[in-house]
């Protein structure tokens, strides 16, 4: 059984840093693509970056050059790094998983889902 758990969320000021957490059980990273996404409030929830299968990364437009897509292959995490955070990058966000090759950034493709950590920046 997957199951997806994040952590590291909370309050930054613009221009800060924070880094995501998600520990993966029930999957192993070369057989499955993950990535993380989020959730504006009154918006619909978009890609912020992926990883593949093959250990590949794409990232969202607006995330290049700030946001850092990794993972821990031994203990089974993936990370989000996120530098220079800006205002409109409020939200919450949620790491997801689909079995197999994909960098897509499309939600509706993941399958597996954690329950998400608050991001708030302030400006």
């Amino acid at each position: 059984q997957v199951q997806l758990v994040e952590s590291g969320g909370g309050s930054a000021q613009a221009g800060g840093s924070l880094r995501l957490s998600c520990v993966a059980s029930g999957l192993t990273f070369d057989r499955y693509s993950v990535g993380w996404f989020r959730q504006a409030p009154g918006k619909e929830r978009e890609g912020v970056a992926i990883m593949s299968s093959a250990g590949q990364s794409h990232y969202a437009e607006s995330m290049k050059g700030r946001f850092t897509i990794s993972q821990d292959n031994a203990n089974n995490i993936l990370y989000l790094q996120m530098n220079s955070l800006r205002p409109d990058d409020t939200g919450i966000y949620y790491c997801a998983a689909l079995q197999g090759w994909s960098l897509s950034l499309t939600s509706s493709l993941y399958d597996y889902w954690g329950q998400g950590t608050q991001v708030t920046v302030s400006s």
